[in-house]
């Protein structure tokens, strides 16, 4: 027998079979038995093999002797088939799919994870994990090791990536499942051929993909429990740092510190409006720029290098010297990744990237149509892919040919490059699961964004997918100056183009934004001056990063991968380190000082370079070119210097809390009351602690309230329903109930006014 590897449970790692030999679950699926070539104990591993050609598996017959076996073990009877999923809407979505020999139940995301009360990595011992199932979990674990023992055959349908591999995984040791049962099921659309065809191929856990995830989690902690901690001690308590996170806050800060440093400098352009008329006495006008002077390029600095010229070109003479005629195209967009998604939800809808996802995740997992089934309406939205299956474009191109006809269509199906440094995530771009699906026919089954994202994906899906549309162009070179000037001393450009053949323009409705006609100009026309218009510019600075263009940042510097993008970020807001001004990111006070600080001691932490390359090494142990443990020691070994001599030389600076004049309501001390810092936000507590531990909630005030302010005194304070959306209440809650989730701009306070008592 060729040889093979497997997942040792005894050592945590993959190590390759010795004495394998060909077997047969008492279903009758093969498999390989051995023995781990580390510690001698018994590894499995699911699939065929080709020792077992020529074998036929076993006829699966429940035996008296068998059942009366296990009644004397006292074990129950196996029947049927379990199916764990992570959430309730995908466990409906596909209990409708497989029918009654199917049970499938939800896990609710992960089951088990590092403990958060320690480290929990064993450092010493090859970096082993601790793991722990939470109290919120065991329930749940109970239920699905009890289901487990009683059904014949257990598949794992967690998400298509790394973390949902991680899922299967954790469930498998949380659960105590017996290995031989088990199998991994992986699709891309909760569809019914999708879902079918991956139970008619199941799979056993991919060690390399587990092992990358257990990577990222056990060196996030490594960095985040450590310079947290050293943050809590030198600096102040609810401070945490992250290895992508701080890379993603040195982004926000450096880019605010480019802005501050930025300098405007000036320039001018001069166009002049010119005017043609044609045969029919119809009127065509152009905006030509003014490009050269005596056949030099004009750089027109202040409006006194201005003023001559604009003189002159108000007494030249304007005729055509020459006429450039040609074709481009314009292509369409690849479809939908992540990061693509997030960045045009953003831009066209308004959305963050934490919305964006949610939304996304409830098109994937399942909406109930008008038959009653529930189906996925787009394929898995965490991929940095645009690679698209040959079935999809067969029913795209058909659905184009129908209702566009042939013209429309590429002569063959259009291919994308994918923009990722390292796209690994999934294996197709996120497109609708059937293009017969359209959004108009849905409107009525979605919520409102959910209309609007499948929309957007559906429409930018079938663009892709189509042919490009088509321009005329026209550059034409205009010469100006005294009549009797040869060669004429200024040089002026226009460049027009008109839609010729709509393309995929057609499906988007662009169509109808139909550029203007050409000119009718020939060489040597002479045009008419209608004005002349100079123009003061100054340079801009670099704008601030949206939620969207951070992560595309992120993602083109190869930070993080597509599962990652929304998390950080929102911690980035819940920590206050940014703060969401409109559309835009700003780092706080807080966010500046704790970054400087992470510059100055964990300078290989924070840098863009080396974080991409540790993204890199997570890749290749999903790859299986490299190994957990060496990655890890090769990572750690200088972090731990580092972190040591940070512990000695980073000094401790004055707490960040802020005194409110106030004194404590319980052990009546004065002016005791301060504005801390905690785990999740700002609180006030008394200064006394922990003698003292009094604490109440801190409201951030933005605005006099419109309704009580004047005869009260009231003012308006942000704050949070229970879900998590954000509102303004009136700090006089309930004598005033004035509320709104819009903040108001008129007379909004640039400084937070304290609340002067908690609700």
């Amino acid at each position: 027998m060729s040889s093979a590897s497997a997942y040792c449970v005894a050592c945590k790692k993959k190590h390759p079979i010795v004495e394998a030999e060909a077997v047969f679950t008492r279903g009758g699926v093969p498999a390989t038995r051995g023995k781990c070539s580390n510690c001698g104990g018994t590894v499995f591993r699911m699939g065929r093999t080709e020792a077992h050609e020529g074998l036929s598996p076993p006829k699966v017959i429940k035996t008296k002797a068998r059942k009366a076996k296990r009644n004397a073990r006292g074990l129950p009877k196996r029947r049927g088939n379990l199916v764990i999923v992570e959430s309730p809407t995908k466990a409906r979505s596909m209990s409708g799919i497989l029918g009654s020999t199917y049970r499938v139940q939800a896990s609710l995301g992960h089951v088990r994870d590092l403990l958060t009360t320690q480290l929990s990595v064993d450092v010493e011992n090859g970096f082993r994990p601790k793991y722990r199932v939470p109290n919120q979990k065991r329930e749940i674990v109970k239920r699905l090791k009890a289901q487990s023992l009683r059904a014949e055959r257990i598949f794992l349908a967690t998400d298509p990536d790394r973390e949902g591999e991680a899922i299967a995984w954790h469930l498998t040791e949380a659960a105590e499942m017996d290995a031989e049962r088990v199998q991994r099921v992986v699709f891309h659309e909760i569809t019914a051929d999708a879902v079918r065809g991956a139970f008619e191929h199941p799979r056993s856990l991919n060690s390399d993909l587990i092992d990358a995830q257990q990577a990222r989690r056990i060196m996030d902690r490594l960095v985040g429990y450590n310079i947290t901690e050293l943050l809590w001690q030198k600096m102040d308590s609810g401070l945490t740092a992250g290895r992508v996170q701080s890379v993603a806050l040195r982004m926000v800060v450096e880019r605010e510190r480019e802005i501050a440093a930025f300098t405007p400098e000036e320039s001018w352009t001069i166009d002049v409006l010119l005017e043609k008329s044609d045969q029919k006495g119809q009127a065509w006008q152009l905006k030509a720029n003014l490009r050269e002077f005596q056949q030099q390029p004009l750089l027109l600095k202040r409006e006194a290098d201005v003023l001559p010229h604009q003189s002159n070109l108000e007494q030249a003479i304007y005729q055509v010297r020459s006429i450039k005629k040609g074709k481009r195209q314009r292509r369409p967009s690849a479809p939908f990744t992540t990061s693509s998604l997030q960045q045009e939800a953003s831009s066209r809808l308004g959305f963050g990237v934490r919305k964006t996802m949610a939304v996304a995740q409830q098109l994937y997992e399942g909406i109930e149509l008008e038959s009653g089934k529930q189906v996925g309406l787009i394929t898995y939205m965490r991929t940095d892919s645009v690679h698209v299956a040959q079935s999809a474009q067969r029913e795209a191109r058909n659905y184009v040919k129908e209702r566009f006809g042939l013209d429309h269509l590429p002569k063959k199906p259009p291919r994308y490059q994918t923009r990722a440094r390292a796209a690994q995530e999934a294996h197709e771009a996120i497109r609708p699961t059937a293009v017969s699906r359209t959004p108009e026919s849905l409107q009525s089954l979605l919520e409102r964004e959910q209309y609007q994202l499948y929309r957007m994906i559906w429409r930018r899906f079938l663009a892709s997918q189509m042919s490009a549309a088509e321009y005329r162009t026209m550059q034409v070179e205009i010469a100006a100056g005294e009549a009797n000037a040869d060669p004429a001393p200024y040089a002026l450009k226009w460049n027009g183009s008109q839609l010729n053949f709509a393309g995929f323009l057609a499906l988007l409705g662009t169509e109808k934004e139909k550029t203007d006609p050409l000119p009718p100009l020939e060489k040597g026309d002479r045009l008419t001056k209608v004005t002349v218009m100079p123009e003061q510019h100054f340079t801009q600075p670099p704008p601030r990063y949206s939620e969207a263009t951070l992560v595309r940042e992120l993602e083109e510097s190869g930070i993080g991968r597509p599962s990652t993008y929304a998390p950080t970020i929102s911690v980035l807001q819940q920590r206050e380190y940014i703060i969401r001004e409109g559309s835009r990111l700003q780092p706080t006070e807080i966010g500046i000082r704790v970054c400087d600080r992470l510059v100055e001691f964990f300078p290989e932490i924070v840098d863009v370079t080396f974080t991409a390359r540790l993204e890199e090494e997570l890749d290749e142990i999903a790859s299986g070119k490299q190994g957990m443990k060496p990655m890890l020691e090769k990572f750690y070994d200088p972090f731990e210097r580092t972190l040591r001599y940070a512990q000695e030389h980073m000094p401790v600076e004055e707490r960040l809390a802020e005194a409110l004049g106030r004194p404590c309501p319980e052990c009546g001390r004065g002016d005791a009351l301060i504005l801390r810092r905690g785990r999740f936000g700002r609180f006030i507590g008394c200064r006394h602690y922990p003698d003292c531990s009094y604490t109440e909630a801190f409201y951030e005030t933005v605005a006099p309230c419109p309704k009580c302010h004047e005869e009260h005194g009231g003012m308006l304070q942000k704050r949070q329903t229970r879900k998590g959306r954000r509102f303004y209440g009136c700090s006089r809650y309930p004598d005033c109930d004035y509320t709104s989730w819009h903040k108001p701009q008129e007379g909004a306070i640039e400084v937070p006014v304290l609340n002067q008592s908690s609700q």
